[in-house]
């Protein structure tokens, strides 16, 4: 009986080609064909270090659809590797459906870390990196981008997210308007590249920087927000939420929202604010 081969989850250079691993080389070498989003993109990384290798496009409009075909490989003995167009994969990229098919039917899936644009930014934005999350893109409509802001107005950890070039103006406008000009931001562009650019400063500051027409914004950015810290107890906020959500089972969402102020002593419009997440969280 034949033994399963694996799955490799292989990070790969967000720019600069000289950052892939030897590990991540390595494995690129051994496997019996690599499953990429872009053809074109990964054959570039293969020209430049002199690599023969089979590749099977993988994509969010093709995903499901191979997984069996895929499994088969893997039962077959199979080792199977795993590449986005940049960076490590399954961030906002194909490949989550495929690992826990894969990890359902019992099969080994291994990791090859290493480039992670995520990481790259905090390392050099100056804000807090001990607490962060990742929210991916924000959505490309200023009314819902805001109202997706506002789910995050009290959150005291540091945010990630990722941004076209053209729309970056506009997503620092949002988070002007929601966040307050004081709050402090950074904008790494093009990590790791020849025109790799960092704007730091609050939001106030970046929007000024972003509206000069000499300022012209090109390749994918990495946005960093600072988290709420002028909130301290997030505990009671924690339970703030859940008190509201039990009791707007049963009273409208007013009186829910001055019965858990008399007796949280949370302003009413905080209160608001946590309705509306709690909202926009269901819709999306």
């Amino acid at each position: 009986m034949v033994d399963p081969g694996i799955l490799y989850v292989i990070a790969t250079p967000i720019g600069n080609l000289s950052d892939i691993t030897l590990r991540a080389l390595d494995t690129i070498k051994k496997v019996k064909f690599l499953l990429v989003e872009d053809t074109r993109v990964t054959k570039k990384l293969l020209n430049h270090y002199g690599i023969q290798a089979g590749m099977e496009s993988l994509h969010d409009f093709n995903e499901s659809g191979k997984i069996a075909m895929l499994i088969r490989a893997l039962r077959s003995g199979a080792d199977i590797g795993l590449v986005s167009d940049a960076g490590t994969p399954l961030i906002s990229d194909p490949g989550f459906k495929l690992v826990c098919a894969v990890q359902k039917e019992g099969i080994a899936v291994r990791p090859v870390p290493g480039p992670s644009a995520i990481i790259a930014a905090l390392s050099v934005s100056g804000l807090p990196t001990n607490r962060f999350i990742f929210e991916g893109f924000l959505p490309k409509k200023a009314a819902e981008r805001e109202a997706f802001l506002r789910t995050l107005l009290y959150e005291p950890r540091s945010m990630v997210f990722f941004e076209a070039p053209h729309r970056i103006r506009y997503t620092i406008k949002s988070c002007l308007h929601v966040f307050g000009g004081n709050r402090r931001a950074a904008i790494l562009r093009e990590l790791t590249k020849v025109h790799e650019q960092h704007l730091a400063g609050d939001l106030e500051h970046l929007a000024r920087v972003l509206n000069d027409p000499d300022q012209v914004f090109k390749g994918e950015c990495v946005l960093v927000v600072h988290g709420n810290t002028t909130f301290k107890d997030v505990e009671t906020l924690e339970k703030a939420r859940l008190l509201l959500a039990d009791l707007e089972q049963h009273i409208s969402h007013k009186d829910a929202v001055n019965v858990v102020s008399k007796h949280t002593g949370l302003r009413r419009n905080r209160l608001y604010s946590l309705g509306l997440e709690d909202c926009v969280k269901k819709q999306l």
